[in-house]
């Protein structure tokens, strides 16, 4: 079989490696007579898996003993609307970092949530205006607001390949309150200090598991301090109280999840897999960057994703036709999101190495031929 080369934003590549698995026991989980997505949740075999991909979670994370991590359902998009719920209450305010549409998107339903008893929100900086998302703020942009309840902020925006933490100039953001940080496209894509963090949450589909389990990661005493007067299942502290067995989770994808993370461990960790990563998004900003214009980056060089590389090429009729060009050479999802255009590589984790220098190999080429 020759594999697609799989340049999706999400869902997204899986490593070869944890689909074999998935396929090797699918029919017959461990000698059970029964696949793994038959047994009970709260049955030993299945149970034995989702503790695995729990620690496996912790490990690769940092994660210290004073955590919950959670499976949750609903993906980064429920949570935009259950972390207020829970953790912004009437009263209070909490700011938000508005670095592209993710962003926006999280400002918007927490604000929707105003009518279930949530706060004030406050984007406390924006790039919206400057050129349409290239940069995130500087820690002095910020205007932050005494005694808020928590600060928003987005690690990576995957539309506008706009990152935080990648150069020492553009540092994730400190606030006195806790900092809750969505994850959904670079999460253990690197190694971040969770100590930073009251909160790192993540949809699964795009960098370590199939779409329909979210996963979030929260300090045990601000999981404490959640509301209660709203229905248990959105309370973190009822899933984070039943080892996220509350009720039936997507047992199917965490089992993927625990396969995806322990190829990751296999792999030497989030330390081997950041410097594959890094070299994989240099391969692709080298052929911008060396292309003479013909390919353009709209994104400030310190704030360059390394998981989704964003460009543009002079005209759509270029972008189309590179599109098609590539889809005929086997390089899949490259076309730029509906809403801002241009030509976008999502290179998470899985993403091989090799795939890459193709599609560096095809830039280079497809520059010679048009530009």
């Amino acid at each position: 079989m020759s594999r697609a080369l799989n340049f999706n934003a999400g869902p997204a590549s899986l490593p070869l490696a944890a689909l074999e698995r998935a396929r090797d026991e699918l029919l017959d989980f461990e000698g059970s007579g029964m696949s793994v997505m038959e047994h009970s949740h709260r049955g030993k075999v299945y149970e034995k898996v989702h503790h695995e991909a729990v620690a496996l979670v912790a490990k690769h994370l940092g994660l210290t003993k004073d955590w919950d991590v959670l499976f949750v359902q609903g993906g980064a998009s429920q949570a935009f609307a259950q972390l207020p719920m829970n953790f912004l209450p009437q009263g209070k305010t909490a700011d938000y970092v508005v670095t592209g549409a993710w962003g926006e998107k999280a400002v918007s339903e927490a604000r929707a949530a105003k009518s279930l008893g949530v706060g004030e929100v406050h984007v406390a900086a924006s790039t919206e205006k400057e050129k349409s998302y290239v940069r995130v703020p500087r820690q002095d942009e910020l205007a932050i607001t005494s005694g808020a309840a928590y600060l928003h902020v987005t690690s990576n925006e995957t539309i506008h390949g706009v990152e935080y933490g990648l150069d020492a100039s553009t540092p994730f953001p400190t606030a006195a309150a806790p900092v809750i940080v969505d994850m959904s496209s670079d999460i253990l894509a690197r190694r971040v200090d969770a100590s930073q963090f009251g909160v790192i949450y993540a949809g699964a589909q795009k960098n370590i598991g199939p779409s329909g389990v979210t996963i979030v990661c929260a300090k045990k005493e601000l999981v404490a301090q959640g509301r209660k007067d709203i229905p248990a299942i959105f309370q973190y502290r009822t899933h984070a109280d039943n080892q996220s067995l509350y009720n039936t989770p997507p047992t199917f994808g965490i089992y993927l999840v625990r396969n995806v993370l322990a190829w990751l461990e296999g792999e030497g960790g989030v330390p081997a897999i950041e410097e594959r990563n890094k070299k994989k998004a240099r391969l692709l900003y080298d052929a911008i960057d060396g292309s003479g214009g013909f390919y353009r980056s709209p994104v400030d060089p310190a704030c360059r994703s390394i998981m989704n590389v964003v460009w543009r090429l002079p005209t759509a009729e270029l972008e189309e036709a590179f599109v098609k060009e590539a889809e005929g050479q086997k390089m899949i999802g490259l076309k730029g999101h509906r809403s801002v255009g241009g030509i976008r590589a999502s290179i998470y984790n899985a993403v091989e190495v090799a795939w890459v220098e193709a599609l560096a190999s095809f830039m280079k080429d497809f520059a010679k031929r048009k530009g």
